[in-house]
């Protein structure tokens, strides 16, 4: 087999980050104990006969990119998006809801045996989310001076006028074209709505998009955050420079159309560095916040505070920290990577008191606003980098020692010196949220090699129609 070779493959399994797996019978065992060759094919599932073509050979497995369905798997179902498969959001959008549930189910599984050797583990069901289209309260787009044309528009792109701004979403792995659409499937109808007045005000005024290999133009994104529970809509537009008229002018009619936006900022990015982040901010509508809640908590959302994007899910992932941890109104709790205190809010009518540890400031601000605003008096937060490790800081605050540690780590994990702290103070229990089981797996495997035992995992699916899962699971001390 070489690069290129087209090949008629039937799909057997399915692997990590949504590819099937199609496996070729060797004619010589040149793969010691291997008897088939393994081929990881896109955008297919289990039952689908596909034809493919070879991007990448390696020793033991190659890549494909599918060219055509032949036979189609009857785990498929239509999809609803007319963008699916050009933006690359939802890949599987095309996969029927109960069989996304299994596939991610099974992932989780096969990560606790393979990388933590964990093969006893019981696995509960995956928490299924409530609502699979509509769930996301934050969406954001890009603003491009380059729009992605589809294969159908290429056919006619000398008709298309508009070739030179774009409002929508990155087609994966490029970063100066955007995909120009008019609604997302995953935020509300009133989001969409705003989603394309927004672009007709710009366009017709013939403000520039910005360009990411000029790095000039004014608009570069478009922010969209809607309370799950009041509806309320933030609209954060991010520009290179302020332009108070034109802002003023948006706000003026975009506000008189649409009575549900509560408050409108403008971040100005002055960096050619592609995020949606402003050096300042500058409120134009409302008092640049929206309000939303989990479970009885009530939390302030600013245009750049982290929130998560699954406030329903959230609330049923907030019960499973709660179910796994027992909690008791003797325990003192250590909240790593507390982010803007969610975890930490939530818990605090159960616990004595809890701390919440977090690197970013602005994190630590939101924080401390979300306890005042529930009233709650047996919490607080403290800055600290977790890159490093922050016993010393918990010796010079004389802080208590915790029974239960709440570890909720960015995809990458927990550095090992945070590992290390944590065995260090050999809390009763650890409860380990992570949205990338690979990276929480290896960091329980060290935690059971030393003192702690793995009890119980439970998966709860934050984001339908991809391949991403939430995992919580918990780990008690060995007497």
């Amino acid at each position: 087999m070489k690069k290129g070779d087209i090949l008629i493959l039937n799909i057997v399994s399915y692997g990590f980050e949504g590819k099937g797996i199609a496996k070729i019978e060797l004619k010589e065992k040149f793969i010691e104990g291997q008897n088939n060759f393994v081929v990881f094919v896109s955008s297919t599932f289990p039952g689908d006969k596909v034809e493919a073509i070879l991007t990448k050979i390696k020793k033991n497995y190659a890549e494909a990119k599918l060219l055509k369905i032949i036979e189609p798997s009857n785990l498929r179902t239509k999809p609803k998006c007319k963008y699916f498969g050009v933006c690359g959001g939802c890949k599987q959008q095309d996969l029927k809801y109960k069989n996304q549930l299994e596939f991610k189910h099974k992932q989780v599984k096969e990560i606790a045996e393979h990388i933590g050797g964990f093969k006893k583990l019981y696995l509960p069901p995956i928490v299924a989310s409530e609502h699979i289209y509509g769930y996301r309260n934050k969406m954001e787009f890009s603003f491009s001076d380059k729009r992605w044309l589809t294969k159908d528009e290429l056919n006619q792109s000398e008709n298309i006028k508009d070739k030179n701004f774009a409002l929508g979403l990155h087609i994966p792995r490029i970063f100066d074209k955007v995909l120009d659409i008019d609604e997302c499937l995953l935020q509300s109808d009133d989001c969409n709505k705003i989603l394309n007045f927004t672009k007709l005000f710009f366009k017709e005024k013939n403000i520039s998009a910005y360009s990411s290999k000029t790095h000039t133009g004014f608009l570069r994104n478009l922010v969209l955050r809607q309370s799950y529970h009041s509806k309320d809509i933030m609209i954060n537009l991010v520009t290179s420079s302020d332009d108070n008229l034109l802002l003023e002018n948006f706000t003026k009619e975009i506000t008189k159309q649409f009575p549900v936006i509560k408050t409108i900022v403008n971040n100005v990015n002055l960096k050619e560095a592609q995020v949606a982040v402003g050096d300042y901010e500058i409120v134009h509508y409302g008092d640049g916040h929206i309000y939303d809640k989990i479970g009885d908590k009530n939390f302030r959302i600013s245009a750049n505070s982290f929130f998560q994007t699954n406030t329903k899910q959230a609330e049923k992932l907030y019960q499973v920290i709660i179910d796994l941890a027992n909690f008791s109104s003797e325990n003192i709790v250590y909240d790593l990577y507390s982010g803007a205190g969610t975890i930490t809010t939530f818990i605090s009518d159960r616990i004595k008191y809890a701390y919440g540890f977090e690197s970013v400031e602005s994190a630590i601000k939101d924080a401390e606003v979300n306890k005042d605003l529930n009233k709650v008096s047996n919490i607080d937060f403290i800055l600290t980098d977790l890159n490093k490790s922050f016993i010393p800081l918990v010796k010079q605050k004389n802080l208590p020692i915790p029974n239960i540690i709440i570890t909720d780590p960015p995809r990458s994990g927990m550095n090992p010196r945070t590992v290390n702290d944590i065995l260090q103070f050999s809390p009763e229990k650890i409860i380990y949220v992570s949205c990338n089981p690979t990276t929480q797996m290896r960091d329980i495997k060290i935690l059971t090699e030393k003192s702690y035992e793995l009890k119980e995992a439970i998966p709860v699916d934050m984001f339908p129609h991809t391949f991403h899962i939430e995992n919580v699971a918990l780990l008690e001390l060995i007497d």
